[in-house]
């Protein structure tokens, strides 16, 4: 396990050879015999989850959480539980109006299950300190949040409502903002924001909602010396520019892009890069040989700002 490791590949240097981060999830919980919906209020169950997962898989680091649903539910959306998943929005409070005629407010750390991630990071850190592993904070991307406040209608409304996705959008922003300032505070020394729906939309539209909604939070985990990347799922071939140009210290990706593809891409822009180990169809369903499918991507990869990760 090696920290300075991953954080020189998230930064995009040359290293040694390619770390390794297992972003376990709820996993967590099966690898303590535990139901997900338990495991994820609790402190307790959370440390000793993430401790856990990262002796056995020998992490350079590991997200204290991967749960998208944090932010949305520490300003007012309910939650629908699950024992094997992480739970669900199930209310959407700027469904049919902005954040300030909901009367929403930016979230302190005593808002929502933030005081269970407080006491998570307080136990889990030294432990994994211990191990030279670091501790990742995971930010909830500002149109992933903005989904999760106003439901579906965001993806048309950028189109055809622009003022009332301008609202919805900044206001996710400020509370990107705050979420990663908790991050920060908990020691986390790589925070991300994690935005997967991002890829839904065309690049022109990315820059002119995604790209300065995030600014904030870049600024705050670069104020503080802190390594930064931005997450994003499906094929984002159409914004991988963006992304690019966001202002983050690199990227990760999933099983969809080629990682040929997506490693000249960080090159060109001289980011770090994370993936593409296929999470479906290798580690999920089997369908290909996960052992082959680590040695594809570890050779595509290599060691220039590479991370090993699922895709």
């Amino acid at each position: 396990m090696s920290k300075q490791l991953l954080i020189d590949a998230y930064r995009g240097k040359r290293t040694e050879s390619a770390p390794w981060v297992p972003y376990a999830g709820v996993h967590c919980a099966f690898l303590i015999n535990e139901k997900a919906d338990d495991y994820l209020k609790s402190p307790e169950l959370i440390a000793k989850g993430i401790v856990e997962t990262a002796k056995q898989y020998k992490a350079d680091g590991i997200p204290l959480l991967f749960d998208l649903s944090v932010e949305a539910n520490s300003v007012g959306s309910h939650l629908k539980w699950w024992e094997d998943n992480v739970p669900s929005v199930s209310t959407h409070p700027c469904s049919e109006k902005t954040p300030e005629d909901a009367g929403m407010r930016i979230p302190t750390k005593e808002d929502g299950r933030w005081p269970v991630l407080f006491e998570a990071a307080k136990i889990a850190k030294p432990q994994l300190d211990e191990l030279d592993c670091v501790m990742m904070g995971l930010v909830c991307g500002p149109l992933t949040l903005a989904s999760h406040l106003a439901g579906v209608r965001i993806f048309t409304d950028v189109y055809k409502k622009k003022d009332f996705a301008h609202a919805v959008l900044e206001y996710a922003g400020m509370v990107c903002e705050a979420a990663t300032k908790f991050y920060i505070e908990m020691g986390c020394e790589i925070v991300a924001l994690v935005d997967p729906v991002a890829s839904q939309i065309r690049d022109t539209t990315f820059r002119e909602y995604v790209t300065p909604n995030c600014q904030s939070s870049i600024k705050a985990i670069h104020d503080a010396g802190l390594t930064s990347s931005f997450f994003i799922c499906g094929d984002c071939t159409k914004v991988m520019d963006e992304v690019c140009k966001i202002g983050t210290h690199g990227f990760a990706i999933d099983e969809q892009l080629n990682m040929n593809f997506i490693r000249d891409k960080a090159r060109e822009y001289g980011l770090g890069f994370g993936g593409n180990l296929k999470l479906t169809l290798a580690l999920s369903l089997g369908l290909i040989s996960p052992r082959e499918d680590a040695l594809v991507s570890l050779a595509a990869g290599g060691s220039h700002g590479y991370t090993f990760a699922p895709g």
